[in-house]
């Protein structure tokens, strides 16, 4: 899972296997395998430097 924070400063853990897409429009809009869209304050690159964390961490 990832921690991110949603616009209100809530912070929630995603699976990032969900993620499906991440654009900036300028908010950072995360799109949902469930097409549920979550808005977050990190930036596009910081949630896909998230992942790569995540899933170098899932693979030792």
């Amino acid at each position: 899972m990832i921690e991110i924070t949603k616009m209100n400063g809530q912070k929630i853990l995603i699976n990032p296997d969900l993620i499906e897409m991440v654009e900036e429009t300028p908010d950072t809009v995360m799109t949902l395998t469930t097409g549920k869209k979550i808005i977050v304050k990190e930036s596009r690159q910081t949630v896909k430097n998230l992942v790569e964390l995540y899933r170098k961490d899932i693979s030792v």
